[in-house]
């Protein structure tokens, strides 16, 4: 079993990954949810951050500089995968994360650890994206410090799911600034992954559950 499907039952087993009847924020009724705020030991944290680091390493390589983690879930995302970056992979990553409220006392600014420069190569993590807000956030204020080259957004779960248009968030932040998101695992890779499986004595996903979320990716869907 590789990292994405330890992700997929990790997720599951920490009840951030759930199945039944469910309303986004939209208002959307979605046969399932991923809650990332469950999250909530250091075991967790500690794992979650392997997992970040496992899909960097896959996707990225050591191409990269630095890691920014957006106020207030990027935070701990970067710090762990820094963290697992340089226990399991042997990689000394530079990290840096923003405050809400810029200081103006003190070394001031709104950046703390590591300072951007030019030429920085940075990834940007995040948990899940839904509008997209965060990123268009990041890039300009990441950009003020310095002349940065973002080179990719990593996430934990991609919906594969249309925002107010026809496209997906991730798809939007792809068009308007170029930068490839990369996500450790998809619904697809969910439904492939858990349909019919005994996990811990129960079938999470069965045919029926399986059904409600394909009739729900035919409406909101973008394979």
């Amino acid at each position: 079993m590789g990292y994405k499907e330890e992700f997929i039952e990790f997720m599951l087993e920490s009840e951030v990954l759930s199945f039944g009847d469910f309303v986004t924020k939209s208002g959307r009724k979605t046969p399932f949810f991923i809650n990332t705020g469950k999250y909530k030991t250091g075991e967790q944290i500690s794992k979650l951050g392997a997992f970040y680091a496992d899909c960097i390493v896959e996707n990225i390589g050591n191409k990269f500089d630095v890691l920014y983690g957006p106020a207030y879930k990027g935070i701990p995302l970067a710090v762990s995968a820094g963290i697992s970056l340089f226990k399991n992979h042997g990689m000394n990553v530079n990290y840096c994360f923003n405050r809400k409220e810029e200081k103006d006392h003190g070394e001031g600014g709104s950046l703390i650890g590591y300072t951007p420069k030019n030429g920085d190569r940075v990834i940007l993590i995040e948990d899940v994206i839904t509008a997209g807000t965060s990123v268009r956030e990041s890039v300009p204020l990441l950009k003020s410090y310095a002349d940065v080259n973002i080179v990719g957004l990593i996430i934990s779960v991609n919906r594969m799911e249309k925002g107010q248009g026809e496209k997906t968030a991730i798809q939007e932040v792809e068009d308007e600034f170029g930068i490839k998101t990369m996500p450790i695992s998809t619904i697809k890779d969910i439904v492939a992954h858990l349909h019919g499986k005994n996990i811990n004595g129960k079938i999470p996903l069965d045919d029926e559950t399986k059904k409600r979320i394909d009739e729900y990716m035919k409406l909101y869907g973008v394979l």
